[in-house]
């Protein structure tokens, strides 16, 4: 079982891109939408373990899986 919990994920702390965070990266791009696509395959849990073990940051698997008006346009 996975220690990392769907309660765990605290909405308040997703903040912005900030400068020079922007993503330039087509490999992170892909990994992104393939969590973005297991999230409406298999749930959250399963997206949330696929992203982290494909090294995307918190506080963007926070953004791309809770906050879905905030992902870009490919995505």
């Amino acid at each position: 079982m996975s220690p990392y919990r769907p309660e765990t994920i605290d909405q308040s702390r997703a903040a912005p891109p900030r400068s020079g965070e922007l993503r330039s990266d087509a490999r992170q791009r892909d990994i992104v939408a393939g969590g973005i696509a297991l999230l409406r395959e298999s749930g959250i849990m399963t997206a949330v373990e696929y992203l982290k073990s494909h090294a995307i940051r918190p506080h963007v698997i926070e953004r791309v899986l809770l906050e879905p008006q905030r992902r870009r346009a490919s995505a």
